[in-house]
């Protein structure tokens, strides 16, 4: 692969000046590792290659077009794809779990760390589960919270407790397809089971059940993480905040939070606003102490707190190039290895939290429900005694930041909308609103960094469609100055009216990538109200950059609830023309959906324009 200019590698300019400055201090990248990984194996590409055994490893080709065991490529390529979103179910449901142990542990005093920040949606999320709350204290009713949830991990239930949010018709086609997620750890193994050479050995059966155990993350472990998450920290409203590389602060210690998990970065917050850390900072010759986010843990601080953002996944190599970072503070998810190296090219030290994710040459600083706000402190302290071994002839923050608006949960859009959805059916059966698609994930250095983001929510606000964003797209958007409600000004007419009445912007901000199940919510209130299944509704999401299992899971979630898929990138399934046939097209016939992919962001945006086309006329609504 010939070596990209740098101008083909991002659109931003913070970004190629850290390239650039990368580049001539000779630190290596994720796009200096793509070259040298390129040309990428085929049979991985395609899916075709089985490491389930050791028999094999096999790979499928016409010389050879079955497996050791007799496993033929539709296969091999729906065993690989089914293990392939298990492990982003796992990881998004997994970080459920942990939110739910938290509030388990504040409910049964196991921790005096954390606390119950919103108890009204305590109670509000207890009743819509159908347990009594009336005179009963807020622990008390947690504590049963907490036993439902835990359940919903489990293998007793008939299905988990969210169903009781989807449209009865959608309930009734997964009943029919035997794809009701009955509990995110029961689905999760039983896909394991079920790949394991000797087991499920019939392609559609096989995907059939990825959808499920996706369903299992949408419905259960990432709601579940929202709606925890939100009670013990706050659900999010309506805020300003800041985005991009000038977030940093070349006077102050910087500590940068990454990852997916609030429980680590709320103490961290409290931490750099104690008065005491402070004034030792400023002891230490710093002006104060500046924190800032990446990726999800980013976006679930800058929701509820304001804490800026300084970038998303391709990003976060460059942020510790500015050679302005004390501490890179990680809990899981999408932080790669290479920081450790990039840190030491400068005098940043990478601290992990949680024993699930630890990294070679980080330093281990634990993390447990009962000492939260003491390792927090431990973790200031050690960022800044670093302050003083920092470069300042090598420090380099390129750009001013930008102002977004953030915390657009879906309480907040109900809240702005006067207490109900009514008028944002009423903006969309008027043609005012032609349609909503969540533009959600990720970045992957085989497409230029964030030009398929940002053009494709662009062409979609043009087009009257209403934009909602999640994980590292926020950043992006925000960058671009999409999340702003002046950008009213690049929507069509009916948005910008709509949009300029209520004072918000066309691209709403509703959280990190567990937050999705905010979006899985708001398709069901409407499709409710309307009396319809979610696939009727004129919604679709896309993931124009993805990379990860759980980018995968998302979009099976998505498209397994009735909801149009776009993918700017295919998963690993072209070895297999069942597999695909079955993603592209025959999965509609069976849910009502299916995947789209696109890597070109405006072709993508009039695909998914004439699949909203198609579903407003078939409810009756003109354009």
């Amino acid at each position: 692969m010939e070596k990209r200019n740098i101008d083909d590698m991002t659109i931003w300019e913070d970004a190629k000046k850290m390239l650039a400055k990368a580049e001539k201090e000779g630190i290596e990248t994720a796009w200096d590792r793509l070259e040298q990984q390129t040309p990428h194996c085929k049979f991985g590409e395609q899916g075709v290659c089985c490491r389930i055994c050791v028999m094999g490893p096999c790979r499928i080709s016409k010389k050879a077009p079955l497996g050791v065991c007799g496993a033929d490529k539709d296969v091999i390529v729906a065993r690989n794809f089914g293990r392939f979103v298990c492990g982003g179910a796992a990881g998004h449901s997994d970080h459920g779990r942990d939110c739910v142990e938290a509030l388990h542990a504040v409910a049964t005093g196991e921790t005096k760390d954390y606390s119950i920040r919103d108890e009204a949606k305590l109670f509000r999320i207890a009743g819509e589960l159908g347990f009594e709350t009336e005179g009963r204290a807020s622990l008390d009713v947690a504590k049963d919270l907490t036993d439902i949830f835990f359940e919903d991990f489990g293998s007793r239930k008939k299905e988990v407790s969210f169903l009781c949010r989807v449209p009865e018709k959608r309930k009734e086609i997964w009943k029919n397809l035997g794809i009701t997620p009955r509990g995110v750890d029961r689905e999760i193994t039983e896909m394991m089971h079920r790949t394991h050479m000797g087991c499920d050995n019939d392609a559609p059966n096989t995907i059939l059940h990825s959808a499920r155990t996706c369903l299992a993350d949408g419905w259960a472990g990432s709601m579940i993480a929202t709606e925890v998450s939100d009670i013990l920290f706050g659900t999010p409203s309506p805020r300003k905040a800041k985005v991009n590389l000038g977030v940093l602060k070349d006077d102050q210690v910087n500590i940068l939070v990454h990852g997916h998990n609030p429980i680590v970065s709320e103490k961290i917050l409290e931490a750099v606003n104690d008065p005491e850390l402070i004034e030792r900072a400023k002891e230490k010759g710093a002006n104060g102490i500046n924190l800032a986010g990446l990726c999800c843990t980013g976006n679930e601080l800058m929701m509820r707190q304001g804490i800026p953002m300084a970038g998303n996944h391709l990003m976060t190599e460059l942020a510790l190039v500015t050679g302005a970072v004390e501490v890179i503070v990680v809990d899981y998810q999408c932080i790669m290895p290479s920081l450790v190296q990039v840190g030491n090219c400068f005098h940043t030290k990478m601290i992990t939290t949680a024993d699930k994710a630890k990294f070679t040459g980080a330093e281990h600083v634990r993390f447990e429900m009962h000492n939260g706000k003491e390792q927090a402190r431990k973790v200031v302290k050690m960022a800044i005694d670093r302050f003083a071994m920092r470069d300042q002839s090598r420090v380099e923050i390129p750009v001013e930041p930008v102002d977004i608006t953030t915390g657009f949960s879906n309480e907040a859009i109900i809240e702005a909308l006067g207490g109900s959805l009514t008028p944002l059916i009423d903006a969309i059966k008027a043609g005012k609103i032609r349609g909503i698609v969540g533009i959600v994930g990720c970045n992957n250095p085989k497409l230029k960094h964030d030009h398929c983001n940002v053009n494709l929510a662009k062409e979609l606000i043009k087009k009257d469609i209403l934009v909602l964003a999640t994980g590292c797209v926020t950043t992006a958007l925000g960058k671009a100055e999409l999340l702003m409600p002046e950008s009213i000004s690049q929507a069509g007419p009916g948005l910008q009216e709509i949009c300029g009445a209520l004072g918000i912007p066309p691209v709403l901000h509703v959280g990190s990538c567990v937050d999705n199940a905010r979006i899985l919510q708001v398709c069901a209130l409407i499709a409710n109200e309307l009396g319809v299944d979610i696939s009727d509704l004129p919604v679709a999401a896309s993931s124009p950059e993805w990379y990860s299992e759980k980018a995968a899971a998302i979009g099976t979630y998505a498209f397994a609830s009735g909801i149009y898929t776009h993918l700017g990138l295919p998963p690993n399934i072209l070895g297999s023309e069942t597999v695909t046939g079955l993603a592209v097209q025959g999965l509609e016939d069976l849910v009502g959906a299916c995947f789209a992919v696109e890597p070109d962001p405006f072709k993508a945006a009039e695909l998914i324009d004439a699949r909203i086309s198609l579903k407003r006329k078939a409810l009756g609504l003109s354009e």
